[in-house]
């Protein structure tokens, strides 16, 4: 049977202490080498690998009397797994009177270590599992043996009791030396999670199996007693009552209610060590509270699919595997730490590291702003002219505190030379969402209505609700930010919430025009990589159709009209959704660019200042390159080519070549007075790139409102360029395109 201790409050001396915000974890051999892990372990993936009987974790540092800590040996991937000859775990050190020993885990090779930024980057050479059994300091070490050395890796650990909220009070309600965590806490959701549960309030559904998230240190197991809420709920004789009324809370005992609700220890783990070390979190190396950001403090509650499901949808986020970057500079955006200095106004530091966690954005001490959400302040782009309020982009705001070019657009560009560096910080989708901030060449380039009709901005499309029948549920949407998914029935698209605007669309690259002038409307995504593509044709790297970040190979030898354009190339690319934030800005700025190395704004392949010297417009209908003007079936890129007037019908020709009859061309004397009947044939040489596996039909029409005809049949591609002479006799004229199959 379970032996039973009603812990009681502790002398205020020693309870009057604070749980800070957690840490610890050392290492007695260098970084790169590896280190022991504490695994958290939620409820969901007990169930995911069948491990019958486990315990949940949240694999803090401060780990309950008779609760599991779940020790991995990680090793860097770097380090073949054949190498490892061996893996010796010691118990080096423990409190007096502990009789404590390292088990085998239950956690089997086929339980993946829980970071997913870890999972690349470390194996799990070996496991073991402790069970503390006295309160005090636990020393375990890891002795990796591999074929050329042998490394010895050390974790401490605090075996402690809980000790409830009153006691935490003590001190996080501004007493000792210490912030007032606890009032602002109070109003947060997690403060009442039990209270308005068992009363009623919150849910019509709440049972026996739901008590071990909303309370404090419930483990039933025989050996976890540590004054946990089902501890003391046996030792008071409470019972979980039979119906959800809203008496139910105010009737539980004192020292029970002590326990219950979401609160500090439920984060931090057991209080018992962070109390008797009067409020310190690190004593001599030795981590007495919890104080990281990491994810498994809330994945303990917040994994167990299918209402459960945050947790789930994190994991196949790009935040879970953030790059790690400790900088000052860089740390604000690139790990938890940073970020919630950041908030507060403090400087950026990344220690511990961890990467965009759940404590990142929200703050689990504070519900002054929605969602607990750590900042709603106003964002200020890097031009120091555009400020984008939570009037204006709604909560949407607290992305846009990262998601921002650290650029200066416009001055960077004017002082930065060429190198592989050059070009807006990554993920400038805030800038590109409001429209501000590249170069725009001086131009008033116009914005799409995303900005002005999402009222949520980044939250209205990024976290679509996905119903759990979905193939996409957990992968895209909600906290997975992914706006597609790649299921067993294909890559599905969240166009809901594009739908009331745009119609009943099933993708991002729907048509709306012919932005890139090659006479064929596609998606809109398609359409501007073919804007991408053009302008690449005219910079140092050539033609480019697979559009990255690192594309263009930019060097100091780049001029500064390149830059400029390739400034803006990098800011699409960078943003990342092909225009689809903004299209009319994205649009406007690769037009921009292109015109500013070709002078042709409208893409059209002639050059705007022709149009207007002409037609008084570069948008004149007479002015595009199809159109004939001058009624004799010459059009004007024809006419631009040859350098005749397009408003003259006919004319000499450079060369010495005559058009002769509106059909047909024949060459003049070579000499005077001589004769000519040798004719020029009419054909068109139509040259493309191909590339193996594709094979390409060339199409002809003989007027732009007609329909394509197929000219032969399709061509093989060879993976070089092809070239195919058409037949034009008897045509008036003839428009040639080579369609991709």
């Amino acid at each position: 049977m379970k032996r039973q201790t009603l812990i009681g409050m502790a002398p205020a001396c020693l309870t009057a202490l604070l749980l800070a915000a957690a840490g610890g974890a050392t290492a007695a051999l260098a970084a790169e080498i590896g280190h022991i892990g504490l695994r958290p372990l939620t409820p969901q993936e007990i169930k995911d690998y069948k491990l019958t009987g486990a315990q949940i974790s949240g694999g803090m540092v401060a780990v309950g009397i008779g609760q599991p800590a779940y020790l991995e040996a990680l090793v860097t991937a770097d380090i073949p797994a054949s190498s490892i000859v061996d893996v010796i775990w010691a118990l080096t050190s423990r409190p007096i009177g502990s009789t404590a020993a390292l088990t085998d885990s239950p956690l089997g090779a086929n339980v993946p270590t829980f970071k997913q930024e870890e999972r690349e980057l470390y194996q799990v050479a070996s496991r073991k599992l402790l069970r503390p059994d006295v309160t005090g300091q636990y020393v375990v070490s890891a002795t990796v043996i591999t074929a050329t050395e042998t490394n010895t890796l050390t974790r401490q650990i605090s075996g402690a009791t809980y000790m409830g909220i009153q006691n935490c009070a003590l001190c996080h309600s501004g007493g000792i030396a210490a912030e007032n965590i606890y009032t602002p806490w109070s109003q947060t959701k997690h403060a009442t999670a039990f209270q308005k549960a068992i009363d009623g309030i919150s849910t019509d559904h709440f049972g026996k199996n739901c008590i071990s998230c909303h309370v404090v240190g419930f483990d039933t197991n025989a050996a976890a007693v540590n004054g946990g809420f089902d501890d003391l709920a046996l030792q008071t004789g409470w019972q979980f009552p039979t119906n959800a009324v809203g008496s139910n809370y105010a009737a539980m005992p004192a020292a029970l209610r002590n326990v219950a609700n979401i609160q500090c220890e439920s984060c931090h783990g057991p209080g018992s060590e962070h109390a008797a070390a009067f409020g310190n979190t690190n004593v001599a190396n030795w981590p007495r509270i919890g104080t990281t950001l990491a994810a498994g403090s809330c994945s303990q509650c917040h994994d167990s699919l299918s209402h459960h499901y945050k947790s789930a949808e994190w994991n196949n986020s790009k935040h879970a595997r953030a790059v790690e970057e400790t900088e000052s500079g860089c740390a604000r955006c690139h790990s938890a730490k940073g970020f919630a200095n950041y908030a507060a106004g403090a400087p950026a530091t990344a220690t511990p590291y961890d990467v965009i966690t759940c404590a990142a954005c929200h703050d689990p001490h504070d519900a002054t702003n929605p969602g607990q959400l750590r900042t709603v302040a106003p964002v200020t782009l890097a031009d120091k002219k555009t400020t984008i309020t939570k009037d204006t982009a709604g909560l949407g705001i607290v992305c846009m505190n990262c998601h921002i070019s650290r650029r200066d657009a416009t001055n960077y560009v004017e002082i930065t030379a060429g190198s592989n560096r050059y070009g807006p910080h990554h993920g400038p989708q805030t800038d590109m969402f409001v429209g501000a901030n590249a170069m725009n060449y001086g131009l008033d380039i116009p914005s799409s209505a995303h900005r002005d009709v999402l009222g949520e901005s980044c939250l209205e499309c990024h976290m679509q609700s996905v119903a759990s029948t979905n193939a996409a549920f957990t992968k895209a949407g909600g906290h997975s930010f992914n706006m597609s998914a790649t299921t067993t029935n294909g890559v599905v698209h969240l166009t809901e919430a594009c739908k009331e605007c745009h119609g009943e669309i099933e993708s991002f690259d729907f048509k709306r025009l012919d932005y890139d002038g090659n006479g064929v409307v596609d998606g809109v995504q398609t359409e501007v990589k073919g804007l991408l593509t053009k302008l690449t044709e005219l910079l140092p790297c050539g033609r480019i159709t697979e559009h990255t970040a690192t594309a263009l190979g930019i060097t100091s030898k780049w001029t500064k009209p390149q830059l400029r354009a390739g400034y803006n190339y990098l800011f699409v690319v960078e943003d990342g959704s092909w225009g689809v934030h903004n299209l009319s800005y994205a649009v406007g700025l690769l037009k921009a660019s292109i015109a500013s190395l070709t002078g042709d704004a409208n893409t059209d392949s002639l050059p705007d200042s022709w149009q207007v010297q002409y037609f008084g417009s570069a948008n004149n209908p007479s002015a595009a390159p199809n159109a004939t003007p001058a009624g004799d079936g010459i059009p004007n890129w024809m006419k631009y080519a040859l350098g005749l007037d397009p408003t003259v019908a006919g004319g000499e020709m450079p060369g010495g070549v005559v058009f002769a009859n509106g059909k047909n061309l024949v060459n003049p004397p070579i000499n005077p007075g001589e004769t000519n009947t040798i004719a020029i044939f009419t054909a068109a040489e139509i040259v493309f790139n191909s590339e193996v596996g594709k094979s390409y039909q060339i199409q002809a029409i003989t007027a732009v409102t007609a329909a394509w005809e197929d000219v032969g049949a399709p061509i093989p591609g060879t993976g070089a360029p092809i070239s195919f002479v058409a037949p034009t006799r008897n045509k008036v004229q003839m428009y040639y395109r080579v369609v991709a199959k």
